[in-house]
């Protein structure tokens, strides 16, 4: 049997609310998916008669020069299945977050199918394509996915999540290519707890820390409530390769995590919508997350109280939101941006800046605009807001970003396609990618 062509998205993420506080097990984020995915198509590589091959190629065709290519083998002692990159051409370019999302994923299917020769692991080829609103550069072409004109290094990502969405869908969609559905199905509770552990301990591996993980568990359930899993959760895992990888990775994937993400019941009322702003006002500063925690450490009391009366508030929102209380919503985004605003200045932290605290008011006083905030960690290049669902409201504020552009010296503001929606990953019929395969 051979394995099927199969595609598989992910969305984007927006932390709305609980930035900082979502690095404490104690609080939770309010994280939404967003319709931007990250699109992974695989299926077989297709060779001449009687020719065998032995690798995985994976083509990113949005961009120049980005396709990786690799070799794969069961390395001894249980070190799972080593992959290694071969040469393209003249070149050998990284890409950390595609080679470790391999082995991850392959050596979890390798261990699980019991290495029968019937799962034995083929050749395969991995197409990415991922949604315009990731980038800010100018494509080309009027498709759902332009070309971008410029290696992927040179491109300008959003901040909507990527890496994240990235690790979710290619793992997802290596498991539904290779694997029965006996053995893995993404709709069901078990096969979406199986996804989301193995794409989080990729993810972690792939940028070199235990991250929070929201954005992965948004890519894998969609908008939620998030609280985080425990770091040591991830550190029986050895290196790649390394003697008992294998069996490590698969006890921790199929460990019960103290991870709760709870997405029933949470809504956005009817003719509202989340939308997304890039924002050129200046550079991220480096260091934010370390700078705060801190102050934290600095100031228990003040700040413990701060981050216990954000996470009442951060509730606040979600349940407003839930039960269609619009009336409420400015009032909500108010009280959390005053409390950021606080914790900006005791951190001495820029998580609303001054010109993010300019813009937020005045397009907050748009007819039909609800409320924006700093998403995330904050900064200087995102806004998201919440408003009204209507070509209207729409043509307003994008008429305001470009008055706003042209009068603070060409800061560019625009306000992105991208919208927030429920769903998290899902498979895709293969009609969506004409002209890509």
């Amino acid at each position: 049997m051979h394995p099927p062509t199969v595609a598989v998205s992910a969305p984007g993420k927006v932390l709305l609310a609980g930035g900082y506080l979502v690095l404490d097990r104690a609080y939770t984020g309010l994280v939404f998916g967003l319709s931007a995915r990250i699109n992974v198509i695989a299926g077989e590589i297709h060779s001449s008669p009687g020719v065998q091959v032995s690798e995985i190629v994976v083509d990113s065709p949005q961009f120049l020069d980005a396709q990786w290519r690799y070799g794969y083998h069961r390395a001894g002692e249980g070190g799972g299945i080593s992959v290694t990159q071969l040469q393209v051409g003249d070149r050998v370019s990284r890409n950390p977050f595609v080679e470790t999302t391999l082995s991850y994923a392959l050596t979890y299917i390798d261990r699980i199918t019991g290495r029968q020769d019937q799962h034995k692991l083929t050749s395969a080829r991995l197409i990415i394509l991922a949604d315009n609103d990731y980038y800010s550069n100018p494509g080309t072409g009027s498709s759902r996915f332009a070309k971008f004109g410029v290696p992927l290094s040179g491109a300008n990502k959003t901040g909507l999540g990527s890496s994240a969405a990235l690790v979710t869908s290619l793992t997802a969609s290596l498991l539904v290519h290779y694997l029965p559905a006996e053995k893995f199905d993404l709709t069901s509770a078990l096969g979406q707890r199986t996804l989301h552990n193995l794409a989080q301990a990729a993810h972690c591996a792939a940028q070199g820390k235990v991250g929070s993980g929201f954005d992965v568990a948004a890519a894998v359930y969609g908008s939620c409530l998030y609280r985080r899993f425990s770091p040591s959760t991830l550190s029986s895992i050895p290196e790649p390769g390394a003697p008992g990888f294998s069996e490590a990775l698969a006890a921790v994937v199929d460990s019960d995590w103290d991870v709760d993400v709870r997405s029933e019941g949470l809504a956005v009322p009817a003719g509202v919508t989340l939308r997304m702003c890039d924002v050129d006002c200046g550079s991220q500063t480096v260091g934010m997350v370390k700078k705060v925690l801190a102050w934290r450490s600095r100031d228990a009391d003040k700040s413990k109280q701060l981050w216990d009366d954000l996470q009442q508030h951060n509730e606040a929102l979600a349940a407003a939101l839930s039960s269609s209380d619009t009336d409420a919503l400015p009032g909500k985004i108010t009280a959390i941006r005053d409390l950021i605003r606080e914790m900006s200045s005791l951190s001495d932290v820029p998580i609303e800046p001054s010109s993010q605290t300019e813009l937020l008011d005045a397009v907050s006083r748009i007819e039909g605009v609800f409320g924006g905030v700093v998403p995330g960690a904050g900064g200087f290049d995102a806004a998201a807001l919440l408003m009204r669902d209507d070509a209207e409201t729409k043509q307003r504020v994008d008429g305001f970003l470009a008055k706003w552009t042209e009068q603070n010296n060409g800061s560019r503001v625009k306000l992105l396609e991208v919208k927030g929606e429920m769903e998290g990953v899902r498979r895709e019929s293969l009609d969506v990618y004409k002209g890509w395969l």
